[in-house]
């Protein structure tokens, strides 16, 4: 059993007293900011109304944080701020014209991620009257730091 042992743990010639150090890796302190329903005004399709008139958008997100716990001094510079989150998808809606949504929530995804504290998000993008009969259609993705 002893040499089954020192083979697992690589602790040759110690006795079973001797035991490894437990290995602890300490994960970083996350947060989720998120920003639920926004709804903005876009041109986004691939059909002629669409390019003409905008429609709207209904758009989630979610992204989990670098949280700097202790450290916090109640001071906005201190956070990602969900406010940053809204700017991004407000400006990228009046922009002007895209045929995906898809091209929206990815645009919106990696905007949010050239911030170092943003660890990965999660953007919903939904059309709220592309059909009489449903609610929305859209897309969600998920992106994360690499």
């Amino acid at each position: 059993m002893n040499k089954l042992f020192s083979q697992v743990t690589g602790m040759h010639g110690m006795g079973t007293a001797a035991k490894a150090a437990p290995v602890q890796t300490v994960a970083p302190a996350l947060a989720r900011i998120f920003v639920r329903d926004l709804v903005v005004m876009a041109t986004i399709g691939i059909y002629d109304h669409e390019k003409r008139q905008a429609q709207r958008l209904r758009v989630n997100l979610d992204m989990m944080v670098a949280d700097r716990l202790g450290s916090r001094r109640d001071d906005i510079a201190d956070v990602v701020s969900y406010e940053d989150g809204v700017t991004i998808v407000r400006e990228l809606a009046a922009q002007g014209h895209l045929n995906l949504v898809e091209t929206f929530a990815e645009t919106v995804a990696q905007r949010l991620l050239a911030d170092a504290r943003v660890h990965s998000v999660t953007v919903r993008v939904e059309k709220l009257d592309v059909f009489p009969d449903a609610g929305s259609a859209g897309i969600e993705i998920t992106r994360q730091r690499r």
